[in-house]
């Protein structure tokens, strides 16, 4: 199984990106195949529906998702709602990239949940015809507090995360196991 992770924030250190790479870590001790994408380290360019000659950077983000059996997105909470840089990764994405692929939301908020960006979030997957787990992660007051190694030192945290975790490749077996029967 492949699973593509997009970290939505343009910040170097971000507590979603940190969280994410922890959710990576997860899925790569069950053997399941990571393709981590940064969007503090690859500056997408601003999509226009006027020109679908995409650059390098933003086809290389288009394929990893279409070859991915799902997807995993992190994003801080900006005002409410996803990050501008994720946000514009986003408008690439066409339904057929997504369509009927599980996709487990995470956050990361100045304030005590990102819920606001986690609903957004979902709205848009649901647009894009992706299959939104009903488990989310969400972490508050930036609580930037992961070891040496990426893991969050609140276990608690480290619970729901992996609980999370679980049910989206729980759902992601589930949902291509059907698409395999489908053809």
């Amino acid at each position: 199984m492949k699973v593509t992770l997009i970290a939505g924030s343009n910040r170097t250190n971000a507590s979603s990106t940190n969280l994410l790479r922890y959710v990576g870590y997860l899925l790569e001790a069950e053997d399941i195949s990571v393709h981590f994408i940064d969007l503090s380290k690859i500056q997408l360019p601003l999509f226009s529906p006027d020109n679908w000659d995409f650059h390098s950077d933003a086809k290389r983000v288009l394929n990893a998702i279409e070859e991915g059996d799902g997807l995993i997105i992190a994003t801080p909470e900006y005002h409410g709602s996803v990050s501008g840089a994720l946000k514009n990764a986003l408008d690439y994405i066409t339904a057929s990239q997504v369509a009927g692929k599980a996709v487990l939301s995470v956050s990361s908020a100045g304030g005590p949940l990102g819920v606001s960006s986690l609903s957004h979030l979902q709205a848009i997957i649901r647009n894009l015809h992706g299959i939104n787990c009903s488990e989310w992660i969400s972490i508050g007051y930036g609580q930037n507090t992961f070891d040496s190694d990426g893991a969050p030192l609140d276990e608690g945290m480290k619970e729901r995360v992996q609980k999370a975790v679980n049910h989206f490749v729980d759902l992601t077996q589930k949902l291509r196991a059907a698409a395999r029967a489908e053809h």
